[in-house]
């Protein structure tokens, strides 16, 4: 599109302030230039139709990620998977980012029929896993972990955090008054405990969670990081 970089932000920020307040299904042109200082007849002009602006969203926020992971390459590999761990990760009164996976998880259920969504999921998926065998790689060169098969480990723990925040996001109602810090923080500490730290050569220890998850946040708290916050799904 045209817009500048930052009217092109600005409208990826509406996308995801409209995508909380209405979910996938009911989401209209109209909803998203209500959130942002552009018109419903500027959208159609670079858009022509919801889907291709949900497109180039999914776009975004992916880019954002690769950006954002590729900022993180140099850090050490036990703490790069430990705040990939803590990605997943979100507390029980986060009831935006709640609905804003919810509206994703709408989005996802299209991909077995939307060639275009399915591409960008794909994409997503390729990252999530790429990113942690790519750190699984990185550790072992560097002796920090054991020597392990980096494409399964990736898969399985992806797996594991991914369905840990479906299962968190579509049971909410269900599960909001009972005690703890959510399903994700639970599943989170388990996948380091089982998944993560039989991994570690000796003498190498975990930094902890509540660390990644803060250094996330301080990256979330970047202006104009809104509609990235929560990364790919």
């Amino acid at each position: 599109m045209s817009d500048s970089p930052s009217a092109a932000a600005e409208i990826m920020d509406g996308v995801y302030s409209a995508l909380r307040a209405h979910g996938y299904a009911d989401l209209t042109m109209q909803d998203i230039a209500d959130e942002c200082s552009k018109s419903k007849s500027l959208l159609h002009y670079h858009y022509d139709t919801k889907e291709d602006l949900l497109v180039a969203f999914l776009e975004y926020i992916i880019s954002d990620s690769e950006d954002r992971i590729a900022a993180r390459a140099d850090d050490p590999p036990v703490d790069r998977l430990v705040q990939f761990v803590g990605w997943f990760v979100f507390a029980r009164d986060e009831a935006d980012r709640e609905a804003f996976h919810i509206a994703l998880l709408e989005l996802r259920t299209q991909g077995p029929f939307n060639e275009r969504i399915r591409e960008q999921l794909a994409r997503s998926d390729r990252l999530l896993r790429g990113t942690v065998a790519d750190i699984l790689a990185d550790g072992i060169e560097a002796g920090v972990f054991r020597d392990v098969d980096v494409e399964e480990t990736a898969a399985l723990l992806v797996a594991t955090l991914d369905g840990a925040r479906t299962r968190q996001i579509t049971l909410a109602g269900a599960e909001r008054d009972a005690e703890g810090e959510g399903y994700t923080r639970e599943v989170a500490e388990a996948a380091l405990r089982r998944i993560v730290g039989p991994l570690l050569a000796d003498g190498v220890e975990l930094p902890p969670l509540d660390e990644a998850i803060d250094a996330l946040r301080l990256d979330a708290d970047e202006p104009g990081s809104d509609a990235a916050t929560d990364r790919t799904e």
